[in-house]
């Protein structure tokens, strides 16, 4: 099977990261680490100077606003999340596009390994209820980007109604990382797994002279 069959197929759009001073990059490390354990609404910019070790004011020279270093901290677990999935695709070498789908799904367990509070996009995304925050973007596309890439590997394969396929693949991940956090599932990403193998086992796929209807 062609080379490019067994990568990921749609633009990340991940931009590079900011080029950051040591006290920005301190700066980021200790909100990235405060924002995840302990949630985004309850630690304030105090707390996180104080883990930087440095001023508030360079925290606000550096980053603007507490809104935009969220959006920082998010941008920063996107690029993180994009690095584990690029190696977890050379690890496991999948060999179609059903096989692509399936080693985004088993990452998820290695992601949340030793992990107790789930997906910090879906976690944000309660927090942050105004539509025009700045980091709401970040967290939108990163739940985009997921599913036009499950539809871009069912399309690929040869499946039938690939917007369809994609949208339950999409429904299956998200619930996994929601039922790890919020029902104490801990095995919720391997049964999420199971089911999506399931599903493409038994998706009708397209014959001769058919076309794709999404």
């Amino acid at each position: 099977m062609p080379v490019q069959q067994m990568r990921l197929l749609v633009d990340r759009g991940v931009p590079a990261a900011d080029r950051l001073t040591p006290a920005g990059a301190r700066i980021l490390a200790a909100a990235s680490t405060l924002f995840y354990e302990q949630g985004i609404r309850t630690v304030g910019v105090d707390a996180i100077a104080a883990a930087a070790d440095v001023t508030k004011k360079t925290l606000y020279d550096r980053f603007g606003s507490k809104d935009r270093l969220i959006a920082a901290y998010l941008e920063h677990r996107n690029r993180v999340w994009h690095e584990f999935l690029d190696e977890q695709l050379a690890e496991r070498a999948p060999g179609s596009p059903e096989e692509v789908v399936l080693a985004l799904f088993a990452a998820l367990t290695d992601w949340l390994a030793g992990s107790r509070n789930g997906c910090g996009f879906i976690n944000a995304s309660v927090e942050l209820a105004a539509p025009d925050h700045p980091a709401m973007p970040v967290i939108v596309g990163q739940k985009q980007w997921m599913r036009s890439e499950f539809e871009a590997q069912a399309r690929l394969a040869g499946m039938a109604d690939p917007g369809e396929l994609a949208d339950r693949l999409l429904l299956l991940h998200e619930g996994a990382l929601v039922s790890y956090r919020v029902a104490a599932m801990a095995n919720a990403t391997e049964v999420a797994a199971r089911a999506a193998a399931d599903l493409l086992a038994g998706w009708p796929r397209l014959g001769a002279g058919d076309t794709v209807t999404s």
